[in-house]
């Protein structure tokens, strides 16, 4: 199975979900899509920069290096922020951080109507599956 055809079954397993992306942070790439709706080049690929900002931005980036410092931990590779929740007016956003490549993240959009918890236990699950494809 192809990061494709995982995107697709995932979308279809996460409750109300409009759309689904799997990002290269490192990069700033959007390795692979599917959405409801068309949406312009542009917008797809803010939304892997704006993915990026979240998880690897410079005040995130400070914030974990001030908690290893605190706790006499070294520089290991792991990081403190791995699952970011956005409300908007009208969608639920979910990006969460690959396990397996932690310079990779999933984004999942979902109504705002779904119920969150459904929407987040479907989406950690949907990442093992992308994770395994990617």
């Amino acid at each position: 199975m192809s990061l494709d055809v995982a995107l697709t079954k995932v979308q279809q397993d996460v409750p109300e979900c409009v759309a689904v992306g799997f990002v290269d942070m490192s990069t700033g790439m959007l390795l692979g899509v599917r959405t409801i709706d068309s949406h312009p080049q542009e917008v797809l690929d803010l939304v892997a920069a704006a993915t990026a900002d979240l998880f690897q931005g410079k005040s995130v980036i400070a914030i974990e290096k001030l908690f290893r410092k605190s706790r006499g931990q070294t520089e290991d590779g792991r990081h403190y922020f791995n699952e970011i929740i956005i409300f908007s007016e009208n969608l639920l956003h979910v990006f969460l951080r690959s396990k397996k490549h932690p310079t990779q993240s999933a984004v999942f959009v979902c109504r705002a109507s779904a119920n969150i918890g459904m929407v987040l236990s479907k989406s950690r699950v949907s990442l093992v599956e992308i994770d395994a494809k990617a």
